[in-house]
């Protein structure tokens, strides 16, 4: 059981040591550095256009959903309003 106890705390050594090494050997990064290039602040747009742009594309979006659904609805009232004809009037009559 003793050489057990010894087996542990010679283990606990070595990882307590690997990770003080791997602590030693690791570069800290800069805050600082960017990764990529780099574009310059007077080309690239703003957020406030890019949310105008986004806002002008979803109301693009809107009226083409409003433009679908007004002509759907058109639609759909006149298939009513034949139908109710068609029941109203007697079947000899359309003959």
């Amino acid at each position: 059981m003793k050489a057990k106890g010894v087996l542990q705390s010679t283990f606990a050594a070595v990882v307590v040591l690997m990770l003080t090494l791997e602590l030693m050997c690791v570069r800290p990064i800069d805050a600082n550095q960017e990764s990529g290039t780099v574009i310059p602040a007077e080309s690239r747009p703003c957020v406030d256009c890019h949310a105008f742009e986004f806002m002008q594309r979803a109301l693009q979006d809107l009226k083409k959903t409003a433009f679908n659904l007004d002509s759907r609805t058109e639609s759909l009232v006149l298939r009513a309003e034949k139908r109710a004809l068609c029941d109203c009037m007697p079947a000899n009559a359309l003959s």
